[in-house]
């Protein structure tokens, strides 16, 4: 049986999904579900400040990149010691966890039979979701369960996107994954929120989250504001959505007055492409739909305004 090493938390969520969770030996400073993946050792470690707020987050992460510095550490003695077969990492953003380049590295002189296998995830959009719950059932040998598992998701997403209107009057959403610069969501985040019944607001297709100016957000007057900052729970979302909108501007959007701003744990779910991206389409279509769901789930909550202050619902 295959020993496997983990550096992003999305994988391990695959590895779990697909019935391997007991291979798991190894895995990222960020992976924490399912939660019996905490009592595995840990192989990376973040240089950042994780606890600060988005934009000293963002000014450190700038500074390292500049330097042609990693972001995070990988703990190559540990990871040795662990002697996986298999590793799975990430090429698809060096600034969410440890990328391809530096797992390469790390692996340049460890030679012969001992070497493990490497697979690396780049998803753009829900269709290399699908793709690299393939390929990483592939490198399990499983590769039964990883087709039934993405038919699985395929099939819960198209009944959710059935139960949605397709008529003219679906809401303009804006998904902001980072507050200080300004970004909006991108990759499959579009695609979710088409299929929970809204249209996005400022990404029109599959890649990576662009940077938005707020002027242009503005004129955009969006219906909804949804925000899942990457790497932040639902409390650290809530801080900065109340951040940002104290700023000027902000609370003079139709939204925003009519209290249709909603914060998500963005980490537990958009920002992870692998199995819980269904969970993450039906927080979007219980948040566009409104009271017509009987159920809400956990990982989100409105926002509301009183007396001119933004606070929590």
């Amino acid at each position: 049986m295959k020993r496997v090493v983990s550096l992003i938390p999305s994988a391990t969520e695959i590895v779990a999904a697909l019935g391997c969770g007991d291979r798991l030996v190894g895995r990222s400073h960020e992976c924490d579900f399912p939660p019996e993946v905490a009592r595995l050792p840990v192989c990376t470690g973040a240089r950042i400040d994780t606890g600060a707020h988005s934009a000293a987050i963002d000014s450190e992460v700038r500074a390292l990149l500049q330097s042609a510095l990693a972001v995070y550490d990988i703990d190559l003695h540990r990871l040795r010691a662990l002697k996986p077969d298999l590793i799975v990492t990430q090429s698809q953003c060096d600034v969410c966890a440890v990328s391809l380049a530096d797992v390469e590295s790390a692996l340049a002189d460890w030679q012969g039979v001992d070497r493990p296998a490497l697979v690396s995830l780049a998803p753009g959009c829900l269709g290399d979701v699908w793709r690299d719950i393939g390929r990483v059932a592939a490198a399990l040998g499983v590769p039964d369960r990883g087709a039934q598992l993405v038919g699985t998701l395929q099939e819960d997403l198209h009944r959710l996107a059935a139960a949605t209107s397709p008529g003219k009057d679906r809401p303009r959403v804006a998904c902001i994954e980072w507050t200080e610069p300004l970004m909006l969501a991108g990759n499959w985040v579009p695609e979710l929120v088409r299929l929970a019944g809204g249209e996005p607001v400022g990404v029109v297709e599959a890649g990576h989250s662009p940077y938005f100016d707020s002027t242009t957000l503005f004129e955009a007057a969006p219906d909804l504001l949804v925000f899942m900052p990457c790497g932040f729970g639902l409390e650290r979302t809530e801080r900065e959505a109340r951040r940002l909108l104290g700023q000027p501007g902000w609370q003079a959007l139709d939204a925003v007055r009519q209290g249709r701003v909603y914060v998500t744990d963005g980490n537990q779910f958009f920002n992870r492409p692998g199995p819980r991206l269904r969970e993450s389409a039906q927080i979007l279509a219980e948040i566009i739909r409104g009271d017509s769901m009987r159920q809400r789930s956990p990982g989100w909550r409105p926002l509301i305004i009183e007396s001119g202050a933004v606070t929590a619902a």
